[in-house]
């Protein structure tokens, strides 16, 4: 019983909560810090409560060091598409032996 406590531990502290647009919490568990062009990005994925589907999709969010007299980091939305892209193919890269990645391209 301890392992599957030691699991659980495991797991919780890869879990991050931010705050959405309505100011409701969300889940994300941590994937990976990508450092590209002097700038760093998180690769998130979305906790999903029950009876959700997974649509396989990460969240890339900049992390904002502007505040450093907080102790808190802070992220923002990336906007530039190139930029999201060019995070995401090292992100696979990384971790092509890991996931199973689509190469599906959305509309």
């Amino acid at each position: 019983m301890d392992e599957e406590n030691d699991v659980l531990d495991d797991d919780i502290s890869n879990i991050i909560v931010l705050n959405d647009e309505n100011g409701n919490e969300v889940q994300f568990e941590f994937l990976d810090l990508i450092e590209y062009e002097s700038e760093s990005y998180v690769v998130l994925l979305p906790v999903l409560e029950e009876g959700e589907e997974d649509d396989g999709e990460v969240v890339i969010l900049k992390v904002d060091d502007s505040d450093e007299s907080s102790d808190e980091e802070s992220y923002l939305s990336v906007d530039d598409e190139e930029t999201l892209v060019a995070v995401f193919e090292i992100f696979k890269e990384k971790f092509k032996d890991e996931f199973n990645f689509s190469d599906e391209e959305e509309e």
